[in-house]
């Protein structure tokens, strides 16, 4: 097929196992090397070859309509793509502005943001970054007091945002602000976009433990946007914040990437001669069974959407039981790696390759992005098991 041809395709239309074949062998094909299974989350210069090969082919955005480039697939086709392209070990881009900014452009936007920033967004031409947490404002996002103050057809915005992931590739930013401080916490809130170019804004970027800078602190010093990037209503913002989850915390509960720690795991213990230690096996059938059990638990809400029928709050439990599997997985690595698990990058273990460091590094934050486990935990007890506050 030519891009064009493929860009006309209604993938949507096709038989839910087709569609999977159809995507496999694509990605076989075509996904470059150096996006596979990465060390950690990948920079734009690492990959915007790769966004320009989905963006040619149509595939950029698998959940947006047709009519304004996306793929317009199903909830149950984009969890399809999504398994697919994690079986493949493609990396995820710095793609907030498709699966986060993007939708909420095209729901609340009005139809001058519509046709100014979703074109932008698709091609690669604006890539967003978060303007969420703050230094005392985390799990407590409501409590956020970074402030725009109308001045003119401006919005000034004074303060600062931290942990804004890859916020030093950002051509852009959606930002939360306070715009009423005398509202109560949740209201008094705006959603705002912002270019990362403007005067008065500092991006100071974090090294994490593994010596990569994957998240940033930016400041805000007398910022000016446009009153016309007003997202929604004044004051309205926290509705469109809490819209933005949708199926997060379903594709952070995904089985995939503890099972590619694992599959990563058992290659490290080949290596090593411990598949008949009985003490090394026993922990290692307890993550196999605690896989199963992830994996059957999450079969299960994907057959909830199959039926169309909204997540609940018992979603939670996905995201804490996954990246809780990881990160056991990576400590058991470390357990058997004994003194590879010093060294960072490939090493040679006993005539294997494996990096036996990264994947803890990497899982470390998994159980604080997406809402914390401890907030998962209070969902499931108020909202699911209905246990007093």
């Amino acid at each position: 097929m030519t891009a064009t041809a493929d860009r006309d395709t209604d993938w949507d239309a096709l038989p839910d196992d087709t569609f999977r074949s159809e995507v496999r062998s694509w990605l076989q094909a075509n996904c470059p090397e150096h996006v596979r299974f990465p060390p950690g989350r990948m920079h734009w210069h690492e990959c915007k070859d790769w966004w320009a090969m989905l963006y040619e082919r149509g595939w950029i955005a698998p959940a947006w309509p047709r009519e304004l480039g996306g793929m317009g697939l199903s909830p149950i086709k984009q969890i399809i793509m999504l398994e697919e392209l994690e079986r493949h070990g493609c990396g995820r881009m710095p793609d907030q502005g498709i699966t986060q900014v993007g939708p909420i452009i095209i729901r609340y936007g009005t139809p001058e943001q519509q046709a100014y920033y979703l074109p932008k967004t698709l091609s690669g031409e604006a890539i967003w970054c978060q303007g969420y947490s703050e230094p005392n404002a985390g799990s407590d996002l409501a409590g956020l007091q970074t402030t725009a103050v109308p001045d003119g057809d401006d919005f000034v915005i004074n303060g600062s945002k931290i942990w804004t992931t890859l916020g030093m590739d950002g051509t852009h930013m959606y930002i939360l602000v306070r715009t009423d401080r005398t509202a109560r916490k949740q209201e008094g809130i705006s959603f705002l976009l912002l270019d990362m170019a403007t005067p008065g804004i500092t991006v100071r970027p974090i090294r994490n433990i593994a010596g990569d800078e994957e998240f940033c602190q930016v400041f805000f010093d007398n910022v000016r946007t446009p009153k016309k990037n007003l997202v929604g209503e004044l004051n309205k913002g926290w509705t469109i914040a809490k819209s933005l989850l949708g199926f997060e915390r379903l594709g952070i509960g995904s089985p995939r990437r503890p099972q590619q720690g694992f599959k990563r795991l058992e290659k490290l213990a080949r290596a090593r001669g411990l598949m008949d230690d009985p003490v090394f096996m026993d922990r290692f059938t307890a993550l196999r069974l605690d896989l199963a059990d992830l994996s059957a638990t999450y079969e299960g809400f994907v057959e909830q959407v199959r039926r169309g029928e909204p997540l609940g709050p018992d979603v939670s439990i996905l995201k804490i039981w996954a990246t809780e599997a990881m990160q056991r997985i990576s400590e058991l690595m470390l357990d058997v790696g004994d003194e590879y698990g010093a060294l960072a990058g490939d090493v040679d273990v006993d005539g294997t390759t494996v990096n036996v460091l990264s994947p803890f590094y990497s899982s470390r934050p998994g159980t604080i992005y997406g809402g914390s486990n401890e907030i998962q935990r209070n969902i499931l007890s108020k909202a699911v098991l209905e246990l007093p506050q």
